[in-house]
């Protein structure tokens, strides 16, 4: 890519920045080429964060409470948000990640009411004993939805097999048991402590101007939270929970999972290393690969079979999986072709390839303004910005990418899982 080109990518990523006094950071991408408005309000608080010290006492959750939260942050004395989107015509929607908790909206008028709405519900938590107990019995069906569900079951069983204690290991959901133990008061303690404006950030993008935000967020009248909020991380170990796990569902198909448990790199690292990781799963199985024309054209898995990359706080790991008829077969030939490229290394055309693939990703998410504002919390979720993840990623090298294969993806420090349809004989 040319360096003017460069230039025009950076400044697609250009974006305003307000630190207000209450602590919370206003993000505004104005795009007024476009209808349509596009807000994210979101918290650092996801499933992982389930010890923590507030004021000088400690708490220790249950699974599930950052998406239980969710869930009920949408009610308050007056009702219910969505009660009142419905009537601006808005389309709303949140959801809970294992590090972090978003509540937004799109529409294509009526902007200012619409922001008033997200930042009044958000910012005005109400929890009763009855209500939790409606909430229990609603998220409990949704629990059991998801326990019914093929591939989140070897998702979350891959993680269960590679770790020990990190909160990674159980359901974003938690489970029927866990979500029972909920109560009014460790709602409010966590509000307290995570939906607190210092620890949350409002991204908007769209047809809407910085001026016009910060007058909602004026409006909304978010006052600071004082008290002190202490993480309390998990000490996970190098070694991996589990090597193994069979088990049966009613499955047409098998499935396989294998997970590799990687070392959580130093901060300054872990964009660089996000993008390695991501960039080794296409390089091994990708759609460019010879292993993926081999597994396609002798009919070895389905489509959907393919690689991903879990990066959070404590728990960096790669995983490949997805239906296969032979799920031993197809896992010796992963292992066999990682090391086939550890020893030989990747071919610089089909890096080439790969990294313009992961390039134009990420440029084709500064097209859309739901992209846009998405992209906007999450960067700063992690402490980067939009730019700083182009320019890491144009930076990166087959050198980078043949020393982090010869460091990373070692069997020793890998988790198979496979799922076998009831009744079925193992291979």
């Amino acid at each position: 890519m040319s360096e003017r080109s460069k230039q025009a990518v950076l400044k697609a990523t250009e974006f305003e920045k307000v630190v207000l006094p209450n602590g919370l950071t206003v993000l505004v991408h104005s795009m007024p080429e476009f209808t349509g408005v596009y807000a994210l309000y979101g918290t650092r608080f996801g499933s992982i964060d389930r010890s923590f010290i507030l004021n000088g006492k400690r708490w220790d959750l249950p699974a599930g409470v950052a998406h239980f939260l969710e869930h009920k942050m949408f009610e308050n004395e007056e009702g219910d948000a969505f009660t009142l989107y419905a009537k601006t015509g808005a389309n709303a929607n949140a959801y809970t990640s294992f590090d972090k908790t978003c509540y937004l909206f799109s529409a294509s008028n009526r902007t200012d009411e619409n922001l008033d709405i997200l930042l009044s519900f958000v910012s005005r938590p109400y929890f009763t004993e009855k209500t939790i107990a409606k909430e229990q019995g609603i998220i409990g069906q949704e629990i059991k939805m998801y326990d019914d569900s093929p591939e989140w079951r070897l998702m979350f069983s891959v993680y269960q097999c590679l770790y020990q204690k990190h909160p990674v290991r159980e359901d974003i959901a938690g489970s029927v048991e866990s979500i029972a133990e909920i109560t009014p008061e460790m709602l409010y303690a966590c509000t307290d402590a995570f939906y607190r404006p210092q620890n949350m950030a409002l991204a908007v993008a769209g047809n809407v101007t910085m001026a016009q935000v910060l007058q909602a967020v004026e409006r909304a009248n978010i006052p600071e939270k004082e008290g002190n909020v202490e993480r309390l991380p998990v000490c996970e170990p190098l070694q991996v929970a589990k090597p193994r796990m069979e088990f049966s569902m009613p499955v047409s198909k098998p499935l396989l999972g294998l997970g590799f448990k990687e070392v959580v790199p130093a901060p300054k690292e872990q964009l660089k290393t996000e993008f390695l990781c991501e960039m080794l799963t296409e390089l091994i199985c990708g759609s460019m690969t010879p292993l993926y024309r081999k597994l396609y054209d002798e009919n070895l898995v389905s489509p959907g079979f393919s690689g991903e990359t879990l990066s959070v706080p404590g728990a960096l790991c790669i995983m490949f999986g997805g239906e296969t008829g032979r799920p031993e077969y197809v896992r010796e030939l992963l292992l066999k072709e990682i090391e086939r490229l550890r020893t030989e290394g990747i071919e610089e055309e089909l890096f080439t390839l790969c990294k313009n693939q992961l390039y134009g990703e990420l440029i084709a998410d500064l097209e859309n303004i739901d992209d846009v504002a998405t992209g906007l919390f999450s960067t700063f979720s992690r402490g980067r910005t939009p730019a700083e993840e182009i320019e890491t990623l144009a930076a990166i090298s087959l050198d980078d990418i043949n020393g982090a294969l010869k460091a990373m993806l070692c069997e020793e420090c890998s988790s198979t899982v496979i799922i076998h349809p009831v009744g079925e004989k193992k291979e």
